[in-house]
């Protein structure tokens, strides 16, 4: 696991590393490393005032003082049931898409039976994408055409799987429409109309962030956060960018979970986040 997690961050610890490394850092230095990293400038100012007023600056306290970024990762105890549904939402060029196959990947081989939903009948494209997925994988999947009411799919697919006894249930939705007033209206109905079909649905609402977006995917995420109260995010590509820095904003500024990260493109490249294997590295990259 920690494999994947140095992979996945490789390009941020990378550009950390390459200042040279001491057992203490002084303040200006780390400002400029955190800075580099996309660790956001108003959250790199709070991280320095909370430090111990001495300018050099230790492992354990800098640590301790960003550890406190992460103390929303206790997920909320959901308990079990069946079918379990996720709702995933997103923006396009997320990848969303992907996402949902990885996951649903996971839940196979974790001995899971999984259904999809394609409800972003927005786009011709985006159903077709997913119905290749379902292929690939050898998982069914509920799809009808482009313009069809996304909330009758996801009526259908958890009904689906009611019916058949599937465990997992992975719902997609669209990730535009013609302006946010239809995204929310839609997304609204969706979870309405997924209670319809059994009560406890979504068990969680999850948004995916491109993680080479860096701190410009925190005002995205607020937005989405304001249609449909989420329970989590997955962020994804930061194998691709040096701004894995952008986890501590993502963090405080949504009070949300990081569920998994993408580092790949293979089916196995996502990983469960982990904050303190995340810290730990970290200070690996920052001190000797």
């Amino acid at each position: 696991m920690l494999e994947f997690l140095k992979r996945g961050f490789e390009k941020t610890f990378g550009a950390i590393s390459s200042a040279k490394k001491s057992k203490k850092i002084d303040k200006e230095s780390l400002e400029e490393i955190l800075l580099e990293a996309d660790v956001a400038y108003e959250i790199v100012e709070e991280i320095l005032y909370y430090l111990p007023p001495q300018d050099e600056v230790s492992r354990a306290d800098l640590r301790r003082v960003m550890s406190s970024y992460f103390i929303y990762e206790k997920e909320r105890v959901i308990e079990p049931d069946k079918p379990f549904v996720d709702l995933i939402l997103g923006v396009n060029g997320a990848g969303k898409t992907t996402t949902i196959a990885k996951l649903a990947n996971l839940y196979k081989n974790n001995g899971k039976s999984v259904i999809l939903g394609a409800c972003d009948t927005f786009r011709a494209g985006a159903i077709e994408q997913l119905r290749q997925w379902s292929i690939r994988l050898n998982v069914p999947i509920v799809a009808t055409q482009q313009g069809h009411d996304p909330s009758a799919v996801a009526y259908d697919t958890i009904s689906s799987a009611l019916a058949k006894g599937i465990d997992r249930v992975i719902l997609d939705t669209a990730g535009r429409l013609q302006n946010q007033t239809n995204l929310a209206n839609e997304l609204d109905k969706i979870v309405r109309i997924s209670k319809k079909a059994y009560e406890k649905a979504p068990h969680r609402k999850i948004l995916i962030l491109d993680g080479t977006q860096g701190n410009a995917g925190v005002a995205q995420a607020k937005a989405f956060n304001e249609i449909v109260s989420l329970d989590g995010v997955i962020i994804t590509k930061l194998d691709g960018t040096a701004k894995g820095g952008a986890l501590f904003g993502v963090a405080r500024e949504l009070e949300l979970p990081i569920f998994y990260i993408g580092v790949g493109e293979s089916m196995d490249d996502i990983i469960k986040f982990n904050p303190d294997e995340f810290l730990d590295e970290l200070m690996d990259a920052i001190f000797e």
